[in-house]
């Protein structure tokens, strides 16, 4: 391979800056997208149990909820009044909003019922006749007063009321996904418009996330551009050689537009989640050309000219960048076992990115580096180097070959081992925090969120439990109501837990009802007669009576992983106590719902994942030194770091959830480089040279320990600015990546060599 590659250099070239700017083309095609079935694992039993209902659970499912205050007097005013109306005219015609579905005091299905001596009265709750004279305004309030939906859609203090928009996951009018950025837009359009000094708009919900998610990708993208300024300047800083610093600057874009590109080809997109790939693209690009420029810079000093220079360079770093390269590979490709579709399409474009940068490093960076060479001054600097006194760093370093320094570095592993084991106990699943946890706690959205859940009774936070009756008309039965009544009561008595709403709360209401108003009568009647008819009478809003499930909503005070879990688990341990064939619990719909299978998905993947990654690393290291005593040597320290990773998650509130759970593969999958490289060139020393292993180690620091110290420091520079994105996600994927480069540094250079040690005697 190099024969043919450096013979066939100047064709080889051409041949990448071609496909480079084919595929640029493409990369700039690319447009950002986003999906909510994507953002949930559509495998699992609770969400299928969904899907299959979803008819009956639209506005359950991915809806909008847009709440308009006023910061005058209240809502029973005729100017509050009619901007509500045009508000929800504008919703109604915004494209992907199920328009059948939609509900605000304007729409007809949001109406009241009363008892009168004439039997039951109702009507919309804003009459056909409205007029916005004072008279009409007080009809409003009274009908309101009486529809049961203070708390609900009209605020406990009147002071503000909700739109609820479904939402269509295919555009009706084009049959395509729904592009939540364009949806986003138009729903702010709607903002900008009406909102002024005396009418504030918040808005919540799903698409909203991902729409600013989306509309953050901008300064994501500045951030982006940061770290990549520091990392070239470091490179040229730790070079001085610009035209060398240039080449591996063009080979690892080159590697983010060739993946890129080739993702658009596939037909992918960029979701919020996936624009975090390309910038690790580049990193291992960045971290593989610093080894590729080391050793080529070694053969100069020695005296060879650059073509010789980097044959020598490729003809040493081939072998363990490819080892290194496919173990990322299948560390990336093991996140396809996830089944959740952005954890997929991550597995997608991460695997094509390391195909991409084995092809761009481990060929188009040796030729442009055979044509740049490295400037005359940074090979006399390195010369420099070299030459002088021993590098004191170095020294210290090597001594972790010596039996004392080895055994304190193996003892302090153990107890770091055993320290983070003990403190990831605590670590959750799912979201820490309230609202959404993608943004930041003060964003617009959390902010919106949290006026709602103050002001509203009905959380924005829903579980429903979804009552399987078969046949339909089963759940007027006794046996079914009082089952349904004591699974209430228990869920009532869980901590989390705001209000719990089933037919059998309409039931008692209406029985109520047609008692004459009596409120001895709010409870169940034992007669089935009875209680067929008064389930006829429950509003369709809430059960269509040609409807095979009666839902059974539970309002949380937030979505926090312990307050799903206790949910799940109560109603798990009832339905398999009391149901039975004819009466059946199944979970989940609801935004909650929802968010609890991601939940127990995510955990279940995560111990899959962590086993596969290892055995895959391992195995594939096994392979390739063909010792397993090797092989221990290089994983270990990766998995050090993986468990105090999880234990400093834990300590700064940060769940497994869907936007951290790849960490362990892309931390894993950039940490067995710094490995495989220490290794294969300790190897090399001790058995081409004859070196001792304290020698070998010292004349290994000084050469590869250098570029993977220099590596590891740049890479954690370059992601530590994350911790200033304005989207939380990011930022907590910069901490994590941050701590997991470092700590993967320390272990290669401090762990390996003292596992060394002791598992691989000098011979």
């Amino acid at each position: 391979m190099e024969r043919l590659l450096f013979s066939k250099r100047a064709v080889f070239l051409t041949i990448f800056i071609m496909v480079t700017l084919f595929l640029g083309y493409e990369m700039f095609q690319m447009k950002p997208e986003a999906s909510y079935l994507r953002m949930i694992p559509t495998y699992h039993p609770y969400i299928k149990n969904f899907l299959a209902n979803q008819v009956n659970l639209k506005a359950l499912g991915n809806s909008v909820r847009i709440c308009v205050e006023t910061t005058e007097g209240n809502i029973f005013s005729k100017e509050y009044l009619e901007t509500l109306k045009k508000i929800t005219d504008e919703v109604f015609f915004v494209p992907g909003v199920n328009r059948g579905s939609l509900k605000s005091l304007w729409t007809p299905q949001t109406r009241y019922t009363e008892v009168t001596s004439d039997g039951f009265e109702g009507g919309q709750v804003v009459p056909r006749d409205y007029d916005g004279s004072q008279e009409s305004l007080d009809q409003v309030r009274l009908n309101v007063l009486r529809s049961g939906e203070i708390g609900a859609i009209v605020a406990n203090d009147f002071k503000s009321s909700i739109i609820i928009a479904p939402l269509e996951d295919i555009d009706p009018t084009t049959r395509k996904p729904l592009d939540y950025r364009e949806f986003s837009k138009r729903i702010e359009a709607i903002r900008t418009q009406f909102q002024n000094d005396t009418i504030k708009i918040h808005i919540t919900g799903f698409a909203k996330i991902v729409g600013d998610l989306i509309d953050g990708s901008t300064r994501v993208g500045i951030f982006f551009l940061m770290a990549f300024c520091i990392l070239l300047f470091l490179l040229w800083f730790n070079s001085r050689c610009v035209k060398s610093t240039a080449m591996r600057a063009i080979s690892s874009i080159a590697a983010v537009i060739w993946q890129l590109g080739i993702m658009r080809l596939f037909g992918y997109g960029l979701n919020p989640y996936s624009m975090l790939v390309p910038f690790l693209m580049f990193a291992l690009g960045v971290s593989h050309g610093i080894q590729m420029f080391n050793a080529q810079a070694r053969e100069m000093l020695k005296g060879a000219e650059k073509l010789k220079a980097a044959r020598l360079a490729y003809r040493q770093n081939y072998i363990p960048g490819l080892a290194a390269l496919f173990t990322d590979c299948i560390g990336f490709a093991l996140l396809l076992v996830i089944r959740i579709g952005v954890i997929q399409d991550i597995a997608v474009g991460a695997t094509i990115g390391v195909v991409v940068v084995a092809v761009t490093d481990l060929m188009f960076l040796p030729i442009l580096m055979s044509y740049s060479g490295i400037s005359a001054k940074t090979i006399e600097l390195i010369g420099k180097r070299s030459a002088g006194t021993k590098h004191p760093m170095w020294v210290f370093l090597s001594k972790f070959t010596e039996r004392k320094y080895a055994t304190i570095a193996v003892v302090l592993a153990v107890i770091g081992l055993l320290g983070g084991t003990y403190l990831r106990k605590d670590l959750k699943i799912g979201d820490m925090d309230p609202g959404a946890p993608e943004l930041r706690p003060d964003s617009r959205y959390n902010l919106d969120n949290a006026y709602m859940n103050t002001r509203y009774s009905a959380s924005s936070d829903v579980f429903v439990v979804m009552l399987d009756n078969v046949p339909p008309t089963k759940n007027s039965d006794y046996s079914v109501v009082v089952a349904t009544q004591l699974l209430k009561n228990q869920l009532m008595r869980l901590k989390g837990v705001q209000n719990v709403l089933t037919h059998v709360d309409f039931i008692e209401i209406l029985n109520a009802a047609l008692a004459e108003g009596n409120l001895k009568w709010v409870a169940l009647p034992r007669s089935k007669v009875a209680l067929e008819n008064l389930v006829t009478k429950i509003p369709e809003n809430f059960m269509p009576l040609d409807s095979k499930i009666t839902p059974i909503m539970i309002f949380l005070d937030d979505h926090k992983a312990e307050t799903l879990q206790s949910v799940v688990s109560t109603v798990e341990k009832f339905g398999s106590k009391y149901g039975t064939k004819d009466m059946k619990f199944l979970l989940a719909a609801g935004n909650a719902g929802i968010e609890a299978a991601t939940n127990i998905e995510v955990e279940k993947s995560l111990m899959l994942l962590t086993i596969l990654v290892y055995a895959a690393v391992f195995l594939t290291c096994l392979i390739t030194y063909r010792n397993f005593k090797a092989a221990l040597c290089v994983v270990a320290p990766l998995t050090i770091t993986s468990v105090l990773c999880e234990a400093v998650m834990t300590k700064v509130g940060i769940g497994i959830k869907v936007a951290t759970l790849p960490v362990i593969a892309v931390g894993v999958g950039i940490g067995v480089d710094y490995g495989i490289y220490i290794y294969n060139k300790l190897i090399y020393y001790r058995t081409e040279h004859g070196n001792k292993l304290k020698t070998a180690y010292y004349q290994t620091l000084n050469t590869t320990g250098r570029a993977v110290a220099f590596t590891g420091i740049t890479l954690s520079i370059g992601v530590a600015t994350w911790a200033f994105s304005p989207i939380k996600f990011q930022a907590d994927m910069g901490l994590l990546l941050t701590f997991m480069f470092l700590w993967n540094m320390v272990g290669a250079l401090v762990l390996l060599p003292a596992m060394v040690h002791f598992l691989i005697k000098d011979k």
